[in-house]
């Protein structure tokens, strides 16, 4: 073989590496022209990562109920196509531009539209705005961070928007619908280590011994709050934790006690609302929203050191399965099928 070609063979192994350096494996979400939905593990050139001011080499992601909506195509959750879904990633920053980050932190990402309008972190890297990021808290591993996720995230926001409206753990029972999903698990847990009496609401029955690992003091079947009800019931509740929406959420608001509060956070039985105004203006309840998506600095730092202080480690490992990015399409399909309790960890490096 001549000089010239073993240089030019040499030249394109050189090209091809360099190459195969770059692509990445990521979860890609896709419509056509004709709008037939395609959700597919593939690899992407990280040249094609959008704008932002810090890249991170994501190690582990997560499937919530928002991913599984957008995975399944279920909602209308993607925004812009193609999409690389994931709302949640932990990992470390491998460059950034921007002034609080360096490479070689760690970091965690939660919302910002991530995984909707800008591409997610089910893969091996993102690249985001350094304002959407939280530090990792000291002693916390990544995986922990995405065993809690936005699921985890919200819970403790929750608790923390009951707290302001004054709830305390002498004022009478917490209730937690949707308990066996990932923002009841946790706010089971958080509930009980802060000294509540919790109340869990589930269709999973036989997730009772689960359940009361977390701390839940009581189990009821859900469909004792699904069904449309009065609205105006016996005083049950100092507090609820409501992931389900729809009929559930207005029957937990007609059972608060007066002054009491309901923080909602979700909708898996339905976005609707079919209450009436009789628990706010003839008992005082407030009913706070409860939105993780933009959730200021501020707040998020707090929540995440909360969360790094008063779970504990031991409730979070009995939330945990671990997939690989290869099995998080089927896992989607579970979580919309009611058929996963807890938390799904994602390595997207396997």
């Amino acid at each position: 073989m001549g000089a010239d070609r073993k240089h030019d063979l040499t030249h394109m192994a050189t090209l091809h590496a360099t190459h195969e350096f770059r692509l990445i494996r990521a979860l890609r979400l896709s419509k056509n022209a004709e709008g037939r939905f395609q959700a597919q593990v593939t690899r992407i050139d990280e040249k094609d990562l959008p704008d932002g001011d810090v890249t991170m080499r994501v190690e582990y992601s997560t499937i919530n109920y928002k991913d599984a909506l957008a995975i399944t195509d279920k909602s209308p959750i993607v925004r812009k196509w193609p999409m690389v879904a994931g709302i949640d990633g932990a990992g470390v920053i491998e460059e950034s531009a921007h002034p609080a980050w360096k490479p070689g932190d760690r970091a965690i990402l939660n919302g910002w539209g991530v995984g909707e309008s800008h591409w997610g972190c089910l893969a091996q890297k993102a690249r985001l705005r350094g304002d959407w990021l939280v530090r990792l808290p000291e002693g916390m591993t990544t995986r922990e961070a995405m065993t809690i996720g936005t699921a985890g995230f919200t819970a403790m926001l929750c608790v923390m928007a009951l707290e302001r409206l004054g709830l305390t753990k002498e004022r009478g029972d917490v209730l937690v619908t949707g308990a066996t999903g990932g923002v009841g698990s946790v706010a089971i847990a958080l509930l009980k280590e802060l000294g509540y009496r919790v109340v869990a609401s589930t269709g999973k029955t036989a997730e009772r011994v689960y359940l009361e690992s977390l701390g839940a003091a009581e189990i009821i079947d859900r469909n004792t709050l699904a069904q449309p009800g009065k609205p105006l019931q016996k005083e049950r509740w100092a507090g609820v934790v409501d992931s389900v929406g729809s009929h559930t959420l207005a029957n937990a608001c007609a059972q608060t006690m007066a002054e009491g509060a309901v923080a909602a956070c979700g909708l898996a039985q339905g976005m609707d609302f079919p209450a009436s105004v009789a628990p706010f203006i003839l008992r005082g309840v407030t009913l706070a929203g409860v939105n993780s998506v933009t959730a200021p600095a501020d707040r998020r730092t707090e929540a995440w050191r909360r969360i790094a202080k008063e779970l504990p480690r031991a409730k979070l490992a009995s939330m945990l399965t671990e997939i690989g990015l290869d099995e998080a399409i089927v896992r989607a399909e579970e979580v919309i099928a009611g058929k996963v309790r807890g938390r799904t960890v994602v390595d997207v490096n396997r």
